[in-house]
């Protein structure tokens, strides 16, 4: 009886929280901006924060316990005051809690440098995933769809496609805007433009298929049974060396290399014995920037 009442307290209480699905840091560096008001890049951080934070990105339910930690951090290296362009890098972070643990393994780490957007203090910020409002709002609401996207495949294979989606749509949309990062034809393969081309690729499965399985079969059962867990985030570095076969130095594992090597490092290094001569031959091979601390591991 008491566990009837709890359920139906705790669906209750479910239709009432906030939907919102991140908890999210915002950071607005710009100390080299000396001879502009510091107010102005204050109300830039405040405002990317309640649009990350007071925007809801799915029709779904969180609870407080299941938001998205993410943290976005802004390097203002210049701004027009004349037609208030700022320019700047984004580094955006996300990590995802373990099961019956109190750690967060890093998601996403990923480094844009090709921001700039106009920025006028007053204006609000209001996010229409079918128009292109402004290229802070379609940055920031590009970012936040890859988070959810990622976090959902991390928990269910290929379950993030709908947001993985949305995101590609909002590019569509900015590449309208002229503002560089969504654009093919920029020189590069390493913008916003071939992310969320890759990520909805059916060539890039493995990425994603690894996702799943590094974190929902991997570190998720650690607590229960620790060799399990270290075998099956081993099958997911398998999976994902499968993509190198097809895509040497793809952007994507560069990307699950730069959230993931220090605990990749951790996880290996001690407890139960497992084949690290093999895994070590897969790591050099897929992500050979990082031999050094690959062949810490003992």
């Amino acid at each position: 009886m008491h566990k009837i009442f709890l359920i139906t307290l705790l669906f209750v209480f479910g239709k009432f929280v906030s939907a919102q699905e991140l908890q999210a840091t915002v950071v607005v560096n710009a100390e080299r901006m000396t001879d502009v008001n510091p107010q102005i890049f204050k109300n830039l951080q405040t405002k990317v924060n309640e649009l990350l934070n007071n925007t809801n990105w799915t029709n779904e339910k969180y609870l407080p316990q299941e938001k998205i930690e993410c943290n976005f951090f802004f390097n203002v290296s210049e701004f027009n005051m004349n037609t208030n362009v700022v320019v700047a890098t984004l580094q955006v972070q996300a990590s995802r809690p373990v099961y019956n643990s109190t750690y967060s393994s890093p998601l996403i780490n990923i480094n844009d440098n090709h921001v700039s957007f106009k920025f006028l203090e007053f204006e609000q910020l209001i996010y229409d995933q079918n128009s292109f409002t402004s290229n802070l709002v379609s940055l920031v609401a590009f970012y936040a769809n890859i988070i959810i996207g990622l976090d959902k495949d991390s928990y269910s294979e290929l379950s993030g496609t709908k947001y993985l989606t949305t995101a590609s749509n909002i590019m569509t949309l900015a590449q309208t805007s002229g503002y560089k990062g969504w654009s093919q034809n920029e020189g590069n393969n390493n913008n916003r433009y071939f992310l969320i081309s890759d990520l909805n690729s059916n060539t890039y499965l493995p990425y994603r298929k690894a996702i799943y399985e590094y974190h929902y079969k991997g570190l998720d059962v650690m607590n229960e049974d620790l060799k399990k867990g270290k075998e099956e985030i081993f099958n997911a570095i398998k999976t994902l060396s499968a993509l190198q076969n097809i895509r040497p130095n793809a952007l994507l594992t560069r990307m699950f290399f730069d959230a993931k090597t220090d605990e990749i490092v951790s996880i290996f290094t001690g407890g139960p014995e497992m084949n690290n001569a093999e895994l070590l031959t897969i790591l050099n091979r897929i992500s050979p920037l990082n031999s050094t601390k690959w062949n810490t591991i003992k």
